[in-house]
């Protein structure tokens, strides 16, 4: 599956972004997907993940209560609603899949990535 990764960009502290994944080539729901970001000079870092099918979604306690996680399955597409953002949410955001897996919040579970996104939030 090939994923692209869009929706990002520059939103002052308080307000909201949601980012896109789209995937070409296979049908999304069949895999789980996950949102990975990485700031400048840090390590990745799990943001939020759903698993394939009606999977169970799993969130950071970072981003708990103000991130969602989401399928549209006609569009093949995963979202990830972020509100009230922080500027320590700035950072290079990624989607990743697996086929037929529960949702999970280690990379190396993921065998396919998109393009990162940058998402920037002002103070």
């Amino acid at each position: 599956v090939q994923l692209q990764a869009s929706g990002g960009g520059l939103v002052q502290a308080g307000g909201s972004l949601r980012l896109s994944c789209a995937a070409s080539g296979r049908i999304l729901s069949n895999y789980a997907v996950a949102w990975f970001r990485q700031a400048p000079g840090k390590e990745r870092e799990f943001v939020a993940a759903v698993g394939w099918g009606k999977g169970t979604t799993l969130y950071a306690d970072s981003v708990k209560g103000r991130f969602t996680i989401s399928r549209d399955n006609a569009k093949n597409t995963v979202y990830l609603q972020m509100n009230s953002l922080k500027p320590e949410d700035t950072a290079v955001y990624y989607c990743a899949a697996q086929i037929y897996s529960a949702s999970s919040y280690y990379a190396d579970r993921y065998d396919y990535w998109g393009q990162g996104t940058q998402v920037t939030v002002s103070s």
